[in-house]
């Protein structure tokens, strides 16, 4: 269970920083894909920087990287040049304007600020570190936490079950571990239910 954990808590923070690239991005007329194709390319060798290596390290499709290529191309962030060996063979490079784009656009600065704000913590688990680091962006990128409904400033218990006290409703075990979209972490009150018998 807890790898399943590991994987949502990874997932959720991927989602976050596509999210945030997407504005990012699409303020300058660019899709995520074309910068992280200039960041490929700004860190591949010479060996590595053809259209096919980009669509292998991506996991594209040939045809979404040759229309990337087409537009990053167009907008003046990649030069092409045929192998001097072998004229089948299309080498790209960023160019100046592409090399500024990518230092302008990367990191993320929700990124830098939720690493900094966990950086100093000290963790006893991965999942306990992508919590932090998940509740960090969520709060840098104004999003809703989607937290397990225990975890919840919200979440009462009672004697023998719990409350919601947002909505006033009382909550079953099973509701009690399910994630919400109310949800406003709680530091203190992170232990799960009990298991039912």
């Amino acid at each position: 269970m807890q790898d399943l954990n590991t994987f949502r808590l990874i997932e959720r923070i991927s989602n976050l920083l596509r999210s945030e690239e997407r504005k990012k991005y699409a303020a300058i007329g660019l899709q995520p894909v074309h910068v992280q194709v200039l960041d490929y390319l700004a860190t591949c060798n010479r060996f590595s920087d053809t259209p096919a290596s980009v669509a292998d390290y991506l996991g594209l499709t040939k045809g979404t990287v040759s229309q990337s290529l087409q537009v990053l191309e167009r907008k003046g962030y990649i030069e092409k040049c045929q192998d001097k060996l072998d004229g089948r063979v299309v080498h790209l490079a960023l160019s100046p304007a592409g090399t500024q784009l990518l230092n302008d656009v990367k990191p993320l600065d929700i990124f830098e600020q939720a690493q900094e704000a966990v950086s100093s913590k000290k963790f006893t688990s991965i999942e306990a570190s992508l919590s932090a680091m998940l509740a960090e962006l969520q709060k840098a990128n104004n999003a809703k936490s989607f937290g397990v409904c225990h975890s919840c400033v919200n979440f009462v218990r009672l004697q023998e079950n719990y409350l919601c006290n947002l909505t006033q409703l009382q909550l079953s075990q099973f509701d009690a571990k399910k994630i919400c979209r109310e949800h406003v972490l709680a530091e203190d009150n992170v232990v799960p239910p009990k298991q039912a018998d």
